[in-house]
């Protein structure tokens, strides 16, 4: 037996044909415009100490804890800090799905990490479609999901604001969720675009926390903070729901420095900085949305309130050719359930999205 047969077998059976997330920096490299991963496109400069990293740091840090719960507007005993909101998903699969029994529940198209995290868990997704026509929840077919008698769903996964659409679940629907799973599954609302919304604190999940006690609220500094290199996460819960996360999350969690970085971003003079560099990417999205429709080969495009806009086109592989042909980087999400042809564009700074648009206006698919 050669070396690879070999590892191969030894491989857990439901990963030797394994295929991973191709994140924005797996799947594409180069350019000089990076609008495919819904980074911010203000960076900032920030002061560490180095002193101490000789040393290990906190598993959790309790001033960064009690910031994001000032900022989010929930108790510290509430939050739980890690490694961006990719390990928020796979710790709480992790901590509440059995492998190979258990499932999730998704409403594709979604974040694809949810069902990712799943599958190295050895646990199923359940795949509940969003109704295309408004791309707004099933509800009837989540709830035949979580009735039937052949299922174990433990976790669903609600993406609001939606990526990769963009859009905004309906509230209504949301709690008619998290009466369903009641007594049955958590609800894990993904706010990752929270603070792109008009009115943040009147959207979040968050101030439910008290109220229903299976619902869990998943946010990060990488979107609207512009602090995507970092890798810093919070996952906000009740207090039964943090203690039975806490022992199953890795002993340091987070280095050092991200913290340093973490908590001076959460001060009132940055969180300032923030909301203006925020308002001004909502002002370049709102001017795109309006350009964007008037070339003649954008078939559809959802109406947006994150940081990126969701363009169905003539020909999606064509598109993507071009800009990046120009150093321009967008991201395909043909491959998505329900999303042919369709293209994500990240909104950039202003100078990215003149560059973006001229561009975009040299651009005519083959006939």
């Amino acid at each position: 037996m050669n070396q690879l047969s070999w590892i191969q077998s030894m491989l857990r059976p439901h990963l030797r044909s394994f295929t991973p997330y191709a994140s924005a920096r797996r799947s594409m490299s180069g350019g000089s415009i990076w609008l495919n991963a819904n980074e911010s496109p203000f960076g900032r400069a920030y002061q560490v100490a180095t002193d101490d990293l000789n040393r290990y740091p906190d598993f959790q840090n309790q001033a960064l804890n009690k910031a994001y719960a000032d900022y989010a507007g929930v108790n510290p005993e509430q939050v739980v800090s890690h490694r961006g909101s990719d390990e928020s998903i796979e710790l709480l699969i992790r901590t509440f799905c059995e492998p190979g029994r258990d499932q999730i529940l998704i409403c594709p198209p979604t974040y694809g990490m949810y069902a990712i995290s799943a599958a190295i868990n050895h646990n199923e997704t359940i795949t509940v479609p969003l109704q295309k026509e408004n791309w707004q929840l099933d509800l009837k077919g989540i709830e035949a999901a979580l009735n039937d008698s052949a299922n174990s769903v433990k976790v669903v996964f609600l993406c609001n604001p939606s990526n990769p659409l963009g859009n905004q679940l309906r509230q209504q629907d949301m709690e008619a969720v998290i009466a369903m799973c009641a007594g049955k599954a958590l609800v894990v609302v993904d706010e990752a675009y929270i603070e792109f919304v008009d009115q943040p604190a009147s959207t979040t999940m968050a101030r439910y926390l008290d109220q229903y006690e299976n619902v869990v609220v998943m946010r990060t500094l990488s979107k609207a903070f512009g602090l995507a290199g970092i890798r810093v996460g919070f996952t906000l819960a009740n207090k039964s729901i943090v203690d039975a996360l806490l022992p199953v999350l890795a002993p340091y969690p987070l280095p050092d420095v991200s913290v340093q970085i973490a908590r001076q971003a959460l001060r009132l003079d940055e969180r300032l900085v923030t909301r203006q560099n925020t308002i001004e990417i909502v002002a370049e999205r709102e001017a795109l949305l309006t350009v964007l429709p008037t070339f003649s080969w954008v078939r559809t495009m959802v109406p947006s309130v994150t940081n990126f806009i969701l363009i169905q086109v003539e020909n999606a592989a064509a598109l993507m050719q071009h800009c990046q042909a120009e150093g321009i980087l967008l991201r395909n999400q043909s491959a998505q359930l329900g999303l042919s042809e369709c293209v994500r564009i990240t909104v950039g700074s202003p100078e990215e999205n003149e560059r973006l648009l001229e561009v975009l206006a040299n651009y005519a698919p083959a006939a």
